[in-house]
């Protein structure tokens, strides 16, 4: 497996809502990540794929809510995100995609 099809593995794929616009002003980029990504390695994933230097990254873990699915009880799965702060000068534009 190449290098740059690890760093895909880690970002999964970039989250667009209301919260995630408004860190955007901020320079922020939101991205859902792999359960199993530490913050250096979506670092570095970020850097590679985007030619951004990121300042800081922060995550959180989303836990799968109980819902029904056609009348059977089920699960949402959990989710990671990634919070990407970026330096000044830096941006994502996360509507076109790679």
């Amino acid at each position: 497996m190449s290098a740059k099809a690890a760093q895909y593995d880690v970002i999964r794929k970039p989250i667009i809502t209301e919260k995630s616009t408004m860190a955007s002003e901020n320079g922020a980029v939101v991205f859902e990540v792999a359960m199993s990504a530490n913050k250096p390695a979506i670092k570095d994933a970020v850097e590679a794929l985007f030619g951004v230097k990121v300042k800081a990254v922060n995550t959180t873990i989303t836990k799968g809510k109980a819902k029904r699915f056609r009348g059977q009880l089920g699960k949402r799965k959990d989710v990671k995100k990634a919070y990407v702060t970026l330096e000044e000068g830096n941006t994502i534009d996360v509507s076109t995609g790679l």
